[in-house]
């Protein structure tokens, strides 16, 4: 007999990023503001069961269809099984996957605190040993975010509505951190990241000129993109945010999310 345990893993939103200086190992500190969201992938740890093989765990994902199957690690890589060997268990894992990869909302990092959170781990060492925005995610709820994302100071909950839009691609983090570099400044708005991310990426600039256009409102980058998100509910009473929304060829998927509070426990009717 074996029992299983299903922990959610909210996506992070970034409201406002600021690079305050590069370590002399590479990595940028930031001083930013995050939230959890209520867009949030499913993990379901059943230790007692063997895997796929019949013989070892291991880890089986399904994808909601906004979400591009090949851009979902497998294996070892997924920061799943690598917060698994950080805290030294072992299980097979059902993820399903609803935060799409390269979107600036943290579901790789979501999905290690989900694992952390699991296991009962609070180290914030090995947190940060997986990713700098899983010190955030384990904490959740509302949080003022530095250094490399090790130093998380809670604040408190704000409930807030805001409406996605999920790019039918992602970006690549490092390399919008070298657009950076390379000149890529910000011009004082709430994300010194956007410029980059602009010049890694100028799709980026259609898909915000749509999620503008159906709202009226200035969309804001969420991290190194490639989300865009405005605060607010629906764009018109009566209509529903979970929809798809084509731009040339190309489609991307409009989602109305709110912020929850440290200890959501995944329950919809708690938002």
């Amino acid at each position: 007999m074996t029992s299983a345990a299903t922990v959610f893993a909210p996506a992070k939103l970034t409201v406002s990023l600021h690079v305050t200086g590069v370590r002399a190992d590479g990595y940028h500190e930031l001083d930013a503001e995050m939230v959890t969201l209520s867009l949030a992938d499913e993990l379901v740890f059943d230790e007692g069961a063997p895997g796929a093989d019949g013989s070892a765990p291991g880890l089986v994902v399904d994808v909601a269809p906004w979400v591009r199957a090949t851009a979902v690690p497998s294996g070892g890589e997924n920061l799943v099984s690598r917060a698994l060997a950080a805290v030294g268990r072992s299980a097979k894992v059902h993820l399903s996957k609803r935060i799409p990869p390269g979107g600036g909302l943290g579901g790789g990092s979501a999905d290690a605190a989900a694992v952390l959170r699991w296991a009962g781990c609070a180290d914030p060492e090995v947190a940060a040993g997986l990713g700098a925005d899983v010190p955030f995610c384990v904490v959740g709820g509302r949080a003022r975010v530095r250094g490399v994302g090790e130093q998380v100071t809670p604040l408190p909950f704000v409930p807030r509505d805001y409406l996605l839009l999920l790019p039918p691609f992602g970006i690549d983090t490092a390399a919008v951190y070298r657009a950076f570099d390379a000149g890529g400044r910000g011009d004082g708005g709430a994300n010194d990241l956007e410029a980059a991310a602009l010049a890694v990426e100028p799709r980026l600039a259609s898909w915000r000129e749509a999620l503008g256009e159906l709202t009226g409102r200035a969309p804001a980058l969420a991290g190194s993109g490639s989300t865009w998100f405005v605060e607010g509910g629906p764009e018109e009473p009566g209509t529903t945010a979970d929809r798809e929304v084509r731009r040339g060829n190309e489609t991307a998927r409009l989602v109305w999310a709110r912020t929850v509070p440290a200890d959501w426990d995944g329950n919809p009717a708690a938002v």
